[in-house]
């Protein structure tokens, strides 16, 4: 599976893909002490409940680039709801969690639970903290494993093909 890299780790510049342009655009910087902790972007030809592209966190040894092309292996999903301040508007907005794929690269890293639990509870209070500085709240739901995260995968290339047929008729 290939997930294209919007923000690269350590950055405190957001860039989001600008599907109408073909360019990828600064979309905000994050505030002083705060950056992703990886790679960040997503899988194409997938639609989230939120309407983009599926979110992609791929935890590698060293950042990439803004759309670098990265196989990811799948090791799972922090399933998450998300709020928008002073609504009651509540979506899904999971993250997909992948490692580079290659049997040089985190080899022995097939589930989330290979990752050390401090690295997870760094990457749920980035999200966290990331939402609430954006005036959402951000709850946590689970972790869960590849399986789950296939599965998530799959759901939302259904919802790209069904939302392009849509566009069609």
């Amino acid at each position: 599976m290939q997930a294209v890299v919007e923000t690269p780790g350590g950055s405190r510049n957001k860039f989001k893909w600008d599907e109408e342009a073909g360019v990828f655009r600064l979309h905000k910087i994050l505030p002083m002490g705060s950056a992703f902790p990886f790679d960040f972007g997503f899988i194409p030809g997938t639609m989230a409940e939120d309407g983009d592209p599926i979110d992609v966190l791929v935890v590698g040894e060293e950042p990439t680039f803004t759309g670098c092309v990265v196989g990811v292996r799948l090791i799972g999903v922090l399933e998450a709801r998300q709020t928008e301040r002073g609504t009651s508007k509540s979506i899904r907005n999971d993250r997909l969690i992948g490692t580079p794929e290659g049997e040089k690269i985190r080899p022995a890293v097939r589930s989330i639970d290979d990752l050390p639990a401090r690295t997870l509870d760094q990457i749920e209070h980035f999200f966290v903290s990331y939402n609430r500085y954006e005036g959402r709240t951000f709850r946590i739901l689970g972790r869960r494993g590849p399986r789950a995260a296939r599965g998530l995968l799959e759901e939302a290339r259904r919802k790209c093909v069904q939302g392009r047929a849509g566009e069609k008729g």
